[in-house]
């Protein structure tokens, strides 16, 4: 594999809080008053991941492939978003290699779910746990995160060509 090959994505999502739903991150619901306000389940760190192999492999962003305009994707499981991402990107002969991510919020403690989320992650995007990150910070008070009024997520994913099959 040449280096020229091998490409990395970059990913951004922000949704506010909202009453009435449940807080949706990784995969994971977690224990919260609140949860996220967005079309899907709003999961902001599947769709940071998923907006960074979609990019990495040229493919556009999520808003592309699951727009809000279509009435399938109202409530939809950003888990299910993930699996759909990771087969456009093997259609676009690509899989994900590492996956690295960054949660910011105030609040709430998210680190005792960090397993559980990153084995979401791992089943979804076809990769072993050890190769999913998933970390968290505060804003330190600054910002609508730091105000409380919503979370954000970053993510960066590595892929790397999927072997042409020789044929016998």
């Amino acid at each position: 594999m040449s280096p020229e090959s091998v490409r990395i994505g970059t990913g951004i999502d922000v949704h506010p809080f909202c009453e009435g739903r449940d807080l949706v991150l990784g995969g994971e619901k977690i224990p919260y008053p609140r949860g996220l306000a967005g079309h899907s389940d709003a999961d902001v760190l599947l769709h940071a991941i998923s907006d960074a192999l979609l990019g990495a492999a040229g493919l556009g962003d999520i808003g592309l492939h699951f727009p809000d305009s279509d009435p399938s994707n109202k409530d939809r499981s950003s888990l299910d978003i993930l699996e759909s991402v990771t087969a456009l990107i093997a259609e676009a002969g690509f899989r994900a290699s590492h996956v690295d991510s960054c949660i910011i919020a105030e609040k709430p403690k998210l680190s005792p779910h960090y397993p559980a989320m990153q084995r979401n992650i791992a089943r979804c995007v076809g990769l072993d746990p050890g190769r999913v990150g998933v970390k968290a910070t505060t804003a330190e008070g600054l910002g609508f995160t730091g105000r409380e009024e919503g979370i954000a997520a970053q993510a960066v994913c590595l892929i790397v060509p999927v072997p042409a099959r020789s044929g016998t």
